[in-house]
């Protein structure tokens, strides 16, 4: 099964995040299918970098968002088309 989470990077106590496609029983940071997005919590205001049309798409085809991604995608909506 497929999952949309949060993989850790950045230094220690200064955690930045990339918003990943990876196979369900993968370690947290091993190689992603897919990097969708950013997600940066210590930068005031919260710095979050998602792409709405990519995450929707593995949705499409089964991946299932993590609840902390689910929030991210509730709370920083796609921006509307121009």
């Amino acid at each position: 099964m497929l999952m949309i989470r949060l993989a850790r990077f950045g230094a220690k106590k200064k955690p930045t995040y990339r918003v990943v496609v990876i196979d369900k029983e993968r370690a947290r940071d091993s190689t992603a299918l897919e990097v969708v997005g950013t997600y940066n919590p210590i930068s005031k205001p919260k710095a979050v970098n998602l792409n709405h049309e990519r995450i929707a798409h593995w949705m499409k085809n089964g991946a299932r968002p993590s609840d902390t991604v689910a929030r991210l995608i509730r709370v920083y909506p796609a921006a509307p088309a121009a």
